[in-house]
């Protein structure tokens, strides 16, 4: 599930081996679940589809990717909690990063804020709930859960000492022309500060992604089937690479293996550059065109601009973070 990887050397701040990718510019190195399956960096699962070891008594880490606009969907304010589901309908995921520092022997990054948003099952985002996702899909407010429009399916954790976040949501759904994705930044140098986290800076702008024949399974499932249209497989994708792990395709372990609806665990080695800077607002390379065709960065047609009702951009409204 790794994808393809390309074997270079390259000298940055601090001398790097890099294995298994290139070192590009923009801020953030992407690992299988190695490190991340443990909340030890030192304990390192085996799994033939990482592709390399991200620990803080290794010298190796993989290639840093460029940095992509953060895309039309972004809302400042997210709340730090570990559940962003809010009762939204969907197959669970667990998703767990680690953030390691690239540039200094992948050694832990505690105290990191890794922001994550994404759609729900049928391609709606929380904030931009009348915007189209394309094919035929039911109104966003059929759903029939009790999710706070402005919030649910955005949130921040904070890295724990060995660099580990962790986040309990729903496998998202797709919009037209998109793949199946993830939208994450990681922050340094701020604060929580109430329920939301505050100051510092972007660090990396980038997307996680999902195995094509996982996505097709949970697709066929309720609610994702009342979902119906063309949707864009990996290699089709605008933004995703063809790198495997070192592009963010997530490492998936299915809870149940005869039976998708039991969910999944996601997992990745974030890492980051603490000296780069990018918050994706209008830089980087593609952020994903949403599904009116507006351009990336703008708000899609049909959707709020600015600050979506109700909240405001520094906090949305209700309901009450936790951790």
């Amino acid at each position: 599930m790794t994808g393809k990887h390309i074997d270079r050397s390259i000298t940055r701040r601090r001398a790097i081996a890099v294995t298994g990718g290139t070192v590009a510019v923009g801020g953030l190195a992407f690992a299988g679940y190695q490190s991340a399956f443990a909340d030890t960096p030192k304990a390192a699962a085996t799994d033939t589809s990482a592709s390399a070891s991200a620990t803080s008594s290794s010298s190796t880490c993989m290639q840093l990717m460029t940095s992509v606009t953060e895309g039309p969907y972004y809302l400042d304010g997210a709340l730090v909690r570990k559940d962003i589901t809010e009762g939204k309908k969907g197959v669970p995921l667990t998703l767990r990063l680690t953030v390691v520092d690239a540039t200094d022997g992948c050694t832990p990054v505690p105290g990191a804020a890794v922001e994550i948003w994404h759609c729900d099952a049928w391609g709606y985002y929380s904030g931009y709930t009348t915007a189209n996702p394309g094919g035929s899909a039911p109104a966003e407010s059929e759903d029939g859960s009790t999710a706070n429009d402005k919030t649910y399916l955005r949130g921040y954790q904070i890295a724990n000492g060995n660099g580990v976040v962790k986040f309990e949501t729903i496998f998202p759904g797709w919009y037209t022309p998109r793949t199946c994705h993830i939208h994450v930044k990681v922050h340094t140098g701020g604060e929580k500060e109430d329920g939301t986290y505050e100051g510092g800076k972007v660090n990396f702008t980038g997307q996680l992604f999902f195995d094509d024949d996982i996505a097709q399974e949970v697709f066929v499932l309720e609610p994702y089937s009342r979902h119906t249209g063309t949707y864009t497989k990996l290699a089709d994708d605008m933004v995703y690479d063809d790198t495997g792990a070192s592009g963010g395709l997530l490492t998936l372990k299915a809870v149940h293996k005869k039976d998708p609806s039991k969910g999944y665990k996601g997992f990745l080695t974030l890492g980051i550059d603490p000296d780069a800077e990018n918050t994706g607002a209008g830089s980087g390379t593609g952020g994903g065109t949403p599904p009116s065709g507006a351009p990336t960065g703008a708000p899609p047609s049909g959707a709020p601009t600015g600050t979506p009702p109700g909240g405001t951009s520094s906090g949305p409204a209700s309901p009450s973070a936790s951790s």
